[in-house]
């Protein structure tokens, strides 16, 4: 069975340290970059199965790495959540409009997270609870 990978893009540690404290009792595999453009990179040579995207990011905005994701054939149908704290009026729309498969403000419950992640990712890619 294949291990689903997540590919959390965030420039802020201590937002990926609490993702990766979170996942680490899941049966995802984690993947981190800290802006824009890393996550390009990262996405481009190990295609990840779902992505969680931060909106301000450093680089590139992560709304602007959605778009290209989305007009790119190999990363067109990757689900992309978008969870960030730059929640004001009328985000999710842009967020949505950018390609975003979901859009969760910060700050989000634990459950609430894992349920998207869950919701994206095929059953049976999920593996085992530990």
């Amino acid at each position: 069975m294949k291990q689903a990978t997540v590919l959390y893009v965030e420039d802020n540690e201590y937002n990926r340290k609490i993702v990766r404290q979170l996942l680490r009792r899941t049966p995802y595999r984690l993947q981190e970059a800290p802006d824009g453009e890393a996550a390009l990179a990262m996405v481009r040579l190990e295609r990840p199965d779902l992505i969680l995207m931060d909106v301000q990011l450093p680089k590139t905005s992560g709304l602007e790495v959605t778009r290209t994701l989305r007009g790119e054939a190999a990363t067109a149908t990757v689900p992309i959540i978008m969870v960030t704290s730059f929640a004001l009026s009328g985000d999710d729309q842009k967020a949505m409009a950018a390609g975003a498969s979901a859009y969760l403000a910060k700050p989000y419950s634990p459950r609430e997270l894992l349920g998207l992640i869950r919701k994206f990712l095929p059953e049976e890619m999920r593996g085992e609870e530990s």
